[in-house]
């Protein structure tokens, strides 16, 4: 029986220096708890750009379509930003994202308790947080047609087009009510149906959807509301589902509460492959950092959190998984600190690679 396989695209900036730092913890796992995966690794993005004159080549794609999971570090940067819009390093994750058909994007919120003072809340609302966002990640407005810009009455006129089919919703509402199951089988649906007829039919299909779900309890909030909702009382949420639009801005609000972007994971899921594992794209949300791209500050926690992710929903190792999210939570509450979350005088301020040294530690000491 082969090993699993893992396609690393390390991308731009920081993606490189962390995605360095989650080969030394796949290493571990392969050396001290015989996890073996076969690694292979290619270029995305700014560095594709800069080796093939497109932010992802077709070979890659090809690749991408064949492993068990691909994981990403970062992409883009000053030097791409006069680049055409269709040669831009994001265009190379978006076409990952659509062709490999990753439709649910689950975007985690947990604040350790070691951070709690880091959020911009206050300890209590946050201390203990742990929400999944759902997002739909490959239809809505950022892809519907028609789309441009246009002369109109001698005038420009910007046009994005908010679309969604029944079978696009539901999907999406399904790995959202798996994923209450597994959890505190509550599920929150964020839409706009007051004014977007896109809104009424979100509602009525994951309503139709909820049937198939008895023991999950759902409720509906519009999104804007949401927002208010996740800045008031955050803790009052354990799944939200929502669509790309919204679910882009509810996560990056959702992830703020936790104090660093530098702490956080993100997996894109889509449908099983004939072994039953989904299509998978695992990444930090954090971007590429180029102000720091170099100088052995990154924190690499949010990409090895990231291929935790990996090891529970593509892999089916949750208590590895769990194994290295305890790790992480040990070396915080023992005060090590990246710059990013140097807090006082009790920290012990490392770099990257030093970071990840610690993190190895604890591992050694689960044993």
């Amino acid at each position: 029986m082969s090993n699993p396989s893992l396609l690393i695209l390390p991308g731009d900036g920081i993606g490189q220096e962390v995605m360095a730092e989650v080969r030394r913890v796949i290493d571990w796992f392969g050396a001290k708890r015989d996890l073996q995966f076969d690694v292979s690794e290619d270029l995305v993005g700014g560095a594709a750009y800069d080796a093939h004159g497109v932010p992802l080549h077709d070979d890659t794609m090809v690749k991408a379509q064949e492993v068990d999971a691909v994981l990403l570090g970062a992409v883009g940067g000053p030097a791409y930003d006069d680049l055409d819009f269709s040669l831009k390093p994001e265009r190379g994750l978006l076409r990952l994202r659509k062709e490999m058909d990753l439709f649910a994007n689950l975007r985690p919120a947990q604040c350790f308790d070691a951070l709690a003072d880091f959020s911009s809340l206050k300890k209590e609302l946050v201390a203990g947080l742990d929400i999944m966002i759902v997002r739909e990640l490959t239809s809505g407005v950022y892809f519907g047609e028609p789309r441009g810009i246009h002369m109109e009455d001698n005038m420009r006129v910007g046009v994005n087009t908010q679309r969604y089919t029944e079978a696009e919703i539901e999907r999406g509402a399904r790995a959202a009510f798996e994923m209450a199951m597994k959890r505190d089988k509550k599920l929150c649906s964020m839409e706009k149906a007051n004014v977007m007829e896109s809104g009424i039919l979100w509602r009525d299909v994951v309503t139709e959807v909820h049937a198939d779900y008895p023991e999950v309890e759902l409720s509906h909030m519009y999104a804007d509301n949401g927002a208010m909702q996740l800045v008031r009382a955050p803790k009052q949420f354990d799944v939200i589902y929502t669509d790309n639009l919204f679910g882009d801005i509810l996560s990056d609000c959702a992830a703020m509460l936790t104090g660093s972007l530098g702490m956080l994971p993100s997996a894109s899921l889509g449908a099983p492959m004939e072994n039953g594992r989904p299509k998978a794209m695992y990444e930090p949300v954090h971007g590429s950092a180029p102000d720091i791209t170099g100088q052995g500050k990154a924190n690499p926690i949010a990409c090895i959190l990231s291929f935790a992710m990996a090891l529970r929903y593509s892999f089916d190792e949750g208590a590895e998984a769990a194994r290295l999210e305890a790790a992480i939570e040990k070396v915080l509450a023992d005060g090590v600190r990246t710059g990013d979350l140097l807090s006082d005088a009790n920290s012990t301020a490392v770099s990257t690679s030093g970071m990840t040294d610690a993190i190895l530690a604890a591992l050694d000491e689960s044993l």
